[in-house]
C-alpha cells in the first residue's frame, strides 16, 4: 500500500506543471565596465526570487537603443523596459501609445512607490509639471572636471591648484602648454558639458519656454553672450593647441584615462573606467565657471539615461517591472551603483547610506557631484532641457562646434548658425505633436 502510495505521488509531481518564471526584456545602452556592472544587477535580482526573470540585453549606443526600442514597438515586438537617453525625453513623451508611465505601472502593480524618495534635481527632469514620474532615473550624471595631477606636477605645476573658474582653468592651461604638455584639455559630450550645462551652471537660458519645460513652441537661445563668449575662449584655446577636439561623444576619455591629457571635462560617471585604467594619481574637481557671470555657479543638470516601461506587455510582465524597478531603486543597490560608476545616486536614501559607509571620506571628491548638483534649488534655466529632436539638434551643434575648434567659424556665427538650424527642427516636431 506504501509503496502505491509513493508511486501514485511520484506520478503526481511528475506530471504537475512547474511554474514558469515571467520573463522581463531589458534593452540598455552600456557596454564595458558599466555593462558588467548592468549585467551584475540583473544577475542579482534574478537571484533574489523566483518569479520573474529578467533578460538585459545591448542594444548599441544612446541613439541606436533608442532606434531600436522605437522600430521594435513598431513592429509589436518591444521591450518591457527600454533604456532612453535625457535628451531623448521629450520623443518618449510624445510617443503616445507607446510608454506606460512609471507612476501607473506601480499603482497597476499595487507596488510601494514613493516619488519624493528621488533627489529632486534628479527626478524633476523625467516627471510631469504636476510632479507625476513618466520615466525611472537610472544612471544619472553630471559633468565634473577630471584632473590628472601627476600631469600637472610635471609641468611644474602644483597639483592642488586652484581651478574653481574658467579664468583659473585658461592660466594653467597656459602653463601646460608652455612646458611642452601636448594636450591640456580635452572633454567628451561638448554640447552636453560646453552649452547645456555651461548654461544651466550660469543660470542663463539655452532655450525659450523654460527650456522647453513649458510647452513645444520653443526656440533656441544657446547663442547669448554667456555661452559666445565661452565658447570663443575655448576656440581660442584649440587655436593655440591647449583645447584638443576628440570628438563627439566619449572618444577624449581615453586620452585622459591614457595619461594624455591633463584636464578633461566628462560626466561623473567617468569614475568607472577612470579608476580602472588609470596609472595616474587622478581627482575630481567642480565644473569650472566664469566668474564675471552674476549669480554663478548655479547648479549642472543631468545627463545619462532613464528606464521607461513599454505598453502592450501582460499584467504579470508590468508586475515584474513593478518588483524590478523597486529593487534597482532600493538604497543598497543605488548606493553601490553610485559608488561603482560615479552616476548620482537617484535616492537620498542611498546618498545618506553612501556617507554612512564611509565612502565619500575614503575616495574624496566623489561626492562633487551630488553637491554640484543639490547644492541650490534649480530654476528655470537650471532644471534640465526638455526639447523634442535635441538627438539631431545636438548634431547640428556638434557641427558648428567643430568649426569653431578648425578656426572656420567665430563662436558667434557658429551659434547663431546652430540656433538657425535647431529652431526648424524644433518646428518640424512641433508640428508633428500638435
Amino acid at each position: 500500500m506504501i509503496k502505491k502510495i509513493l508511486l501514485a505521488t511520484s506520478a503526481t509531481l511528475v506530471a504537475a506543471p512547474v511554474a514558469a518564471q515571467t520573463e522581463i526584456e531589458f534593452w540598455h545602452a552600456f557596454t564595458g565596465r558599466l555593462g558588467e556592472l548592468v549585467a551584475e544587477q540583473v544577475e542579482t535580482f534574478n537571484a533574489s526570487q523566483s518569479d520573474y526573470k529578467v533578460t538585459a540585453t545591448h542594444k548599441g549606443n544612446y541613439s541606436e537603443t533608442l532606434n531600436a526600442g522605437i522600430a521594435a514597438f513598431r513592429a509589436g515586438e518591444q521591450p518591457d523596459i527600454l533604456m532612453v537617453f535625457e535628451i531623448g525625453t521629450a520623443t518618449m513623451m510624445a510617443a503616445k501609445g507607446a510608454v506606460k508611465p512609471v507612476y501607473e505601472v506601480m499603482a497597476d502593480a499595487g507596488a510601494e512607490f514613493d516619488s519624493d524618495a528621488y533627489i529632486g534635481s534628479v527626478k524633476g527632469y523625467y516627471t510631469t509639471n504636476d510632479g507625476q514620474m513618466l520615466s525611472l532615473p537610472f544612471n544619472a550624471s553630471t559633468p565634473v572636471l577630471w584632473v590628472n595631477r601627476d600631469a600637472l606636477s610635471d609641468a611644474g605645476i602644483d597639483p592642488d591648484v586652484d581651478l574653481t573658474t574658467w579664468e583659473q582653468v585658461g592660466d594653467v592651461l597656459d602653463q601646460l602648454k608652455e612646458a611642452g604638455h601636448t594636450c591640456p584639455l580635452t572633454t567628451a559630450w561638448q554640447s552636453w558639458v560646453h552649452l547645456e550645462n555651461l548654461s544651466a551652471y550660469h543660470n542663463v537660458p539655452f532655450a525659450t519656454q523654460a527650456n522647453g519645460f513649458a510647452g513645444l513652441d520653443t526656440e533656441l537661445t544657446l547663442n547669448g553672450p554667456v555661452q559666445v563668449a565661452h565658447i570663443q575662449a575655448m576656440g581660442d584655446w584649440a587655436k593655440d593647441g591647449k583645447f584638443v577636439y576628440a570628438g563627439r561623444r566619449n572618444e577624449g576619455g581615453a586620452n585622459f584615462r591614457s595619461g594624455e591629457c591633463a584636464l578633461f571635462t566628462e560626466s561623473s560617471a567617468g569614475y568607472a573606467g577612470i579608476k580602472d585604467e588609470a596609472e595616474f594619481e587622478f581627482e575630481v574637481r567642480p565644473l569650472p565657471y566664469w566668474s564675471n557671470v552674476d549669480g554663478a555657479p548655479q547648479n549642472t543638470i543631468i545627463g545619462g539615461a532613464s528606464l521607461w516601461v513599454m505598453e502592450g506587455q501582460t499584467d504579470e510582465e508590468y508586475k515584474g517591472v513593478a518588483e524590478f524597478l523597486n529593487f534597482l531603486s532600493s538604497p543598497e543597490v543605488q548606493a553601490k551603483w553610485h559608488q561603482d560608476t560615479g552616476y548620482l545616486p537617484i535616492t537620498q536614501a542611498a546618498a545618506d547610506l553612501t556617507r554612512e559607509q564611509g565612502f565619500y571620506e575614503e575616495n574624496p571628491g566623489t561626492d562633487v557631484a551630488v553637491e554640484q548638483m543639490t547644492a541650490n534649488e534649480p530654476t528655470e534655466n537650471s532644471k534640465g532641457i526638455r526639447l523634442g529632436s535635441f538627438d539631431q539638434i545636438r548634431g547640428v551643434i556638434d557641427e558648428e562646434l567643430e568649426a569653431v575648434w578648425a578656426g572656420d567659424k567665430d563662436a558667434q556665427a557658429a551659434l547663431d548658425s546652430a540656433v538657425t538650424r535647431g529652431n526648424e527642427l524644433l518646428r518640424r516636431f512641433e508640428q508633428a505633436n500638435r
